[in-house]
């Protein structure tokens, strides 16, 4: 599938996915959440990938939010079937993917552009990033799960306020509040989430994949996390790459994953 869209970097043992939609702000469409859905699908399949950078062209956003002249003129069902389809191909496919996913917010994430970026396991941002879920001032809510991600990452509280009063927050706030794990300026953003991913790799994927899962899954209505980290704890006893950690701690050695 050629990208129009979406433009991937394949480095050593990582990718890079970057939006391209920069004359659009690298706004969500319907092309655009099928492209991005398309090339993770890829990498989550390719064993030599292990890591997965999501960013945005350009230096003013991220992401800055859904197409809204793709659904201006939606009805219930429409909208309904919108939500429920951006979830399954791409925010909640973020969520659950086997690989870590981190966003590197180099700017505007609003709407759909930050809850892509909460979607994904860890939020890194330049210090020129704007963060908000404004979609209260169009008659909506967030339906792509701002308003579960949210609330998870910053308290019920907080997250009504930014909901309610559809209100942008800068990149220090979004960092005092934990929406966001670091910040760095804008020349410097890509290289930190390369090291972030790095120090990554030096570790089991394996292990990886089954914390992310269990991680997850405390969060999840109906599952108990605990339980889930058992089973994963316990798979991890079958695999090589307990057999390789194990050995080279008691070799006094560094693994090699």
């Amino acid at each position: 599938m050629a990208y129009e869209n979406v433009v991937v970097n394949h480095e050593e043992q990582y990718s890079i996915i970057t939006i391209n939609r920069p004359k659009q702000m690298n706004a969500l469409n319907k092309q655009t959440i099928e492209e991005l859905h398309d090339a993770l699908t890829k990498l989550n399949a390719d064993e030599n990938v292990r890591a997965v950078i999501i960013t945005g062209s350009g230096e003013k956003a991220f992401v800055a939010g859904a197409d809204i002249k793709e659904f201006a003129n939606f009805n219930i069902s429409e909208g309904t079937e919108l939500a429920a389809r951006g979830h399954e191909l791409l925010f909640d496919f973020v969520e659950n993917f086997n690989k870590p996913v981190i966003a590197a917010v180099n700017g505007f994430a609003l709407g759909g552009g930050l809850e892509l970026a909460m979607a994904c396991h860890i939020r890194v941002a330049s210090y020129n990033a704007k963060l908000g879920l404004p979609e209260t001032g169009l008659g909506l809510i967030p339906g792509y799960g701002g308003t579960q991600r949210l609330a998870r990452l910053i308290g019920h509280g907080r997250a009504i306020e930014m909901i309610t009063t559809a209100q942008m927050i800068d990149a220090e706030r979004a960092h005092e509040m934990g929406l966001v794990n670091h910040l760095y300026t804008a020349d410097e953003l890509m290289t930190e989430a390369v090291n972030l991913v790095k120090k990554m790799l030096k570790n089991s994927p394996n292990a990886l994949k089954s914390a992310i899962r269990s991680v997850n899954a405390g969060y999840r209505t109906g599952i108990d996390g605990y339980k889930v980290e058992i089973e994963e704890f316990g798979k991890c006893f079958g695999t090589k790459d307990f057999v390789e950690g194990t050995t080279a701690f008691l070799e006094k050695r560094k693994p090699s994953f």
